[in-house]
């Protein structure tokens, strides 16, 4: 298969997860690619995204590294076969590569799980509030950047909202239900669709209050997307210069033990959208 100039985060954690099965067998690249009967460049490459990787290969991969994780290998030939264009393409080359990365990892997900400090959750925004939120962002894009963002971030909600919604958690604390990025008209739409959207059946908010005692926060902004098998969850953290991916089993076991205790500490769905309903008075 030609090589790519620009893999995507899915073709990435592919390679990643091919690399893993071979250091945990504890063999080198070059003996890997000895014996798929490749060179060590072509073994390279298919480990870094680079390069496409067929079934057999997958497989034949996964026999020589004596894997017998048979969901997981599956799961790997999903990826590696998958040659479905979705609805973000149409961005590429127009939006960065973190935009069409993120609605193709929510497209593919059992679940998705996210945890708001300053900002409402991208999902639950409206065109007003995520408009305001992009231009404030940003104030040296013009008018027709922040439009494409807009539209971009208001196509990815259809994995809430479409034909086959996936499980949506969002915990968000107060202080991102208080601060007007939008105007106050625009604001208070905004917590009326919050609260339309809590009432959908697979998606449960929780609050977290300024009153809480003893909570030190989620470090940040956090969203916690399903693979198709646990071992292939990723992480989305806000990094110093753009968007993070982080799927090492360590750091996975790590936030989804953050996510529980946030979630655990946070109000209750009801009392939730009481609180919400309490603050849209008080606009």
């Amino acid at each position: 298969m030609p090589a790519r100039r620009h893999p995507t985060a899915r073709q990435v954690r592919l390679g990643t997860e091919l690399r893993r099965l071979r250091e945990a067998a504890g063999l080198k690249a070059t003996e890997a690619a000895a014996l798929l009967g490749v060179n060590s460049v072509q073994m390279s490459q298919m480990e870094s995204g680079i390069a496409g990787v067929s079934e057999q290969r997958v497989r034949r991969l996964a026999a020589n590294y004596t894997c017998a994780d048979d969901e997981l290998i599956d799961a790997l030939v999903s990826m590696a076969t998958d040659r479905a264009r979705g609805w973000w393409e149409e961005y590429r080359g127009i939006l960065p590569a973190a935009y069409l990365d993120l609605a193709e990892l929510d497209h593919h997900a059992r679940f998705r799980h996210d945890v708001a400090v300053i900002h409402v959750p991208g999902l639950f925004q409206t065109e007003d509030y995520a408009r305001a939120l992009f231009a404030y962002m940003n104030p040296e894009f013009p008018p027709d950047e922040v439009a494409l963002r807009v539209e971009h971030r208001m196509r990815r909600r259809v994995v809430i909202e479409g034909a086959q919604p996936i499980r949506y958690e969002a915990v968000i604390h107060e202080a991102a239900l208080r601060i007007r990025v939008a105007g106050r008209t625009a604001f208070r739409a905004q917590l009326a669709r919050i609260l339309e959207l809590s009432e959908a059946d697979q998606v449960t908010l929780r609050v977290i209050p300024f009153a809480l005692d003893d909570f030190a926060g989620a470090g940040g902004t956090m969203v916690h997307v399903g693979g198709p098998i646990p071992a292939l969850d990723t992480v989305v953290r806000d990094a110093p210069h753009g968007t993070a991916f982080v799927d090492s089993a360590a750091q996975l076991d790590h936030f989804r033990k953050l996510f529980r205790r946030v979630r655990e500490v946070a109000l209750p769905p009801q009392q939730s959208r009481d609180l919400i309903h309490q603050l849209a008075k008080e606009l």
